[in-house]
């Protein structure tokens, strides 16, 4: 997967499916100091993947300056980012398209699930599991 730095931010773009659907998010942020994968609520939707009030936690996202958003976070059940499959991976869905700008985060958990090396020489992000 390639970094491309734009604002001096990393930030890739990832083929997401779920239920033998896809779609591919150009401007997600890959972000080492995120504890958690957030996805903007209205993109994953185009894949079925809704907020689950009933079974999901309600959470704050906290950004820099210590301003925080609602979002939801729950698992899902099976989640494939490019060629890694998840199971029972745990997702936060919340408005971050319009504060942000982003697509999505991906998160520290998702790089230490997947086993992410990140090359800033190569600006490439490899995957050994």
């Amino acid at each position: 997967m390639k970094i491309q730095l734009q604002h001096g931010l990393p930030i890739v773009s990832l083929n997401i499916t779920h239920n033998n659907q896809s779609i591919i998010l150009p401007n997600v942020l890959f972000d080492t100091g995120c504890a958690a994968t957030v996805f903007d609520t209205d993109i994953l939707v185009q894949i079925g993947i809704y907020i689950d009030f009933i079974n999901g936690k309600v959470k704050r996202m906290y950004g820099v300056g210590g301003t925080s958003e609602i979002c939801y976070e729950q698992v899902i059940p099976e989640l494939q980012i490019e060629h890694f499959t998840l199971d029972d991976f745990p997702i936060q869905l919340g408005s971050i398209q319009e504060p942000y700008g982003f697509d999505g985060i991906l998160g520290i958990d998702f790089m230490t699930r997947a086993k992410c090396k990140a090359n800033f020489e190569t600006m490439e992000i490899t995957f050994t599991n």
